[in-house]
């Protein structure tokens, strides 16, 4: 797989540009869009393979400062924790790593869905650039385990932080959608009027 041709980009494409194709594609082809849709399936393994393709430009970008400490700030307060043996130990591992993909299946397998779970499912959307979806773990995690100041940490720096600008599934509406509605009304009102004023 050239992970460049899924995001139907090139090498030479600036970092602001992969990251806005990606965006493009994941509000295409996100699984929210294709509830109770014959075509869920195809929408699914798409997205896999557009998440995997950016994985892959990023990590290739990125090199290993992605696991040094300058890296913890972009995981949104997340601490690099590598004690246990556990999935969660597995999960931060591939967190640190840059391996989103392979830490989003191990917590797509695990049975619990517990405050730690709640809060690694965030740090994966925070680090693809989700920043709704990461609120929403975060939050469930902090309500979970209150006490939790790692969690806290996480959901105080997005929080804190100014507008992203990434992908916000479902509920952004913008000025190509505004214009669209206008334009449709416009129509409507031209036809139910006669063309003239009502």
């Amino acid at each position: 797989m050239d992970p460049y041709k899924v995001l139907g980009v090139t090498p030479q494409t600036s970092d602001d540009d992969v990251k806005r194709a990606y965006r493009e594609l994941a509000r295409k082809y996100h699984p929210d869009n294709y509830v109770n849709n014959p075509l869920a399936d195809l929408a699914e393994a798409r997205m896999k393979e557009i998440n995997e393709a950016y994985d892959m430009i990023m990590n290739e970008r990125n090199g290993a400062k992605k696991a040094g400490a300058a890296g913890q700030q972009a995981y949104g307060g997340y601490q690099q924790r590598q004690s246990g043996t556990g999935i969660y130990s597995q999960v931060r591992s591939a967190i640190n790593a840059g391996n989103l993909s392979m830490a989003e299946e191990l917590l797509s397998r695990s049975p619990q869905r517990d405050a730690e779970w709640y809060f690694l499912m965030g740090t994966v959307y925070f680090r693809k650039g989700w920043y709704d979806e990461a609120q929403r773990c975060y939050m469930q995690a902090c309500s979970m385990d209150p006490s939790n100041a790692e969690y806290r940490s996480a959901l105080n720096n997005l929080n804190m932080g100014a507008s992203y600008g990434g992908y916000r599934p479902m509920d952004s509406v913008n000025a190509c959608d505004c214009c669209g509605q206008l334009i449709c009304l416009q129509c409507m009102l031209n036809c139910c009027c006669g063309g003239g004023g009502c």
